[in-house]
């Protein structure tokens, strides 16, 4: 009887040792296939330099569609489609301008309009300036000495946090939401320090977004540079009463027709159940938005090219879905939602990429304590290729309007120290991108994507 319980112990051990050596094998073999005959950056390189800028509702945005469907076609997947979904169709105009009247000083500082935002007068605006560090002293100033002039929110990115994504998360909320609530206190305008944690001359745009309000209360809003920002905030304490005039042109015209971009991999075991992984096409129009998402769109790309190259074959459907406009609505990730509802898809796992294209350092994790747990054990698979934060956390936008019953999100993590120098901003560009570092994100998605198919999740327990 010792005898066979030792033998059995020792071919259990030789089944785990087994299993696990094949594990690690095929995640090596991943990352071969990515760093050495990869076609992320090819496509990212298109996108970038032929395409360029991705708005929602754009020309540019609609060759995006039908250039990535047809690269998935040529994957020989067992499906791709495309998904119908109205967007907005916020358009820039002509190149903002901006000084600062100190006296009888003119000193011209770089601005770009906020995503959303309305135009000024076609003379532009000019106000004396009152700055605060954010919403909740806006608020206490009062409308008596806010009315009739632009309110400069001014609080920078906390250098402090080493999770970059902390620090933005901390004053977004001006961005968003500061021409709201100043244009209630009688504001003319809004000027907002860019999100950024180093002193540069590139506004970043973004979102925002008038709630609530009246169109007739809507006010103009844009972003200055970090420098521009320093230099306004120095020069209005040496002169409170300097005034800053600046000019756009931005108009919202009607929502467009657009496309969400769709391929899969049809499960082998369980094609019912749906593991997804994206990244959103659109981008800002400053620059190719080659880190903010063009990266995160070609590293799901290519996971599903790796996976079918190999003759991979999933237990579980893996989809690839390409969100369109992420950046200003959100409205791609809500429509995937909508359609998956009422078609009852079961998604059980969805990974997103949409923090840049720069060296992977983990995975952040939205799930319940057991499932957490459960990829958190995977860890030794990563190590050896320098991923090692496995955290709990938001994993991405898009994924998150999914609700299935049992679901796990997970978002890639690169290294995040960069990624604000380019977030939103003009010099987003493929230049920025660098080759290697965008393989291994596409191959550590690719790992976790196996890992996922061959192991499930665990169903939540029962109240």
């Amino acid at each position: 009887m010792r005898k066979t319980i030792l033998l059995t112990v020792l071919v259990l051990n030789g089944l785990t040792s087994f299993a696990q050596s094949n594990d690690e094998k095929n995640i090596k073999l991943f990352y071969k296939k990515a760093l050495t005959e990869s076609k992320c950056y090819t496509w990212l390189e298109y996108l970038s330099n032929d395409i360029g800028s991705r708005l929602s509702g754009s020309a540019t945005a609609e060759a995006a569609v039908q250039y990535t469907k047809t690269q998935l076609e040529r994957l020989g997947l067992d499906k791709v489609y495309l998904q119908e979904v109205m967007v907005p169709h916020w358009v820039r105009g002509e190149k903002e301008t901006a000084y600062i009247l100190d006296n009888k000083t003119k000193t011209v500082v770089p601005i770009c309009a906020l995503g959303g935002s309305v135009a000024t007068a076609k003379t532009g605006l000019t106000a004396e300036v009152i700055e605060v560090q954010g919403i909740k002293e806006l608020g206490e100033l009062g409308a008596d000495k806010v009315k009739g002039k632009i309110v400069f929110f001014n609080r920078p990115m906390d250098p402090e946090n080493i999770e970059t994504f902390k620090s933005y998360g901390a004053c977004v909320d001006q961005r968003f939401a500061g021409a709201k609530e100043a244009a209630k206190l009688g504001a003319v305008g809004t000027i907002v320090r860019s999100m950024n944690l180093r002193l540069d001359d590139f506004p970043h745009t973004g979102a925002q977004s008038y709630g609530d309000l009246p169109k007739e209360q809507y006010i103009p809003t844009a972003a200055i540079s970090t420098n521009g920002a320093e230099l306004l905030s120095t020069t209005l304490k040496n002169n409170p009463a300097l005034k800053f005039y600046f000019k756009q042109s931005c108009e919202t015209l009607p929502d467009v027709l657009s496309y969400n971009v769709i391929g899969e991999l049809t499960g082998k075991e369980h094609p019912e159940n749906i593991m997804v992984v994206g990244g959103h096409l659109d981008s800002w129009d400053l620059a190719d938005g080659s880190h903010d998402d063009g990266a995160g769109v070609v590293q799901s790309m290519e996971v599903i090219r790796i996976l079918k190259n190999l003759n991979y074959k999933p237990k579980n459907t893996i989809r690839v879905v390409l969100f369109m406009n992420e950046e200003n609505g959100g409205k791609g990730g809500a429509k995937y939602e909508e359609v998956s509802k009422k078609n009852n898809e079961n998604h059980i796992f969805a990974l997103e990429s949409d923090s840049g294209g720069f060296s992977p350092r983990g995975f952040s994790i939205q799930a319940d304590d057991a499932n957490v747990k459960k990829i958190q054990g995977y860890k030794d698979f990563f190590e050896p290729y320098l991923v090692h934060s496995f955290t709990i956390g938001h994993a991405g936008s898009d994924i998150d309007h999914l609700t299935s019953k049992a679901i796990v999100k997970a978002g890639l993590k690169p290294d995040s120290q960069r990624y604000f120098d380019y977030h939103h901003a003009a010099n987003d560009k493929f230049d920025a991108i660098n080759k290697r570092e965008l393989e291994l994100g596409a191959a550590t998605m690719t790992a976790l994507m196996y890992l996922m198919d061959q192991n499930g999740i665990d169903a939540p327990k029962a109240n």
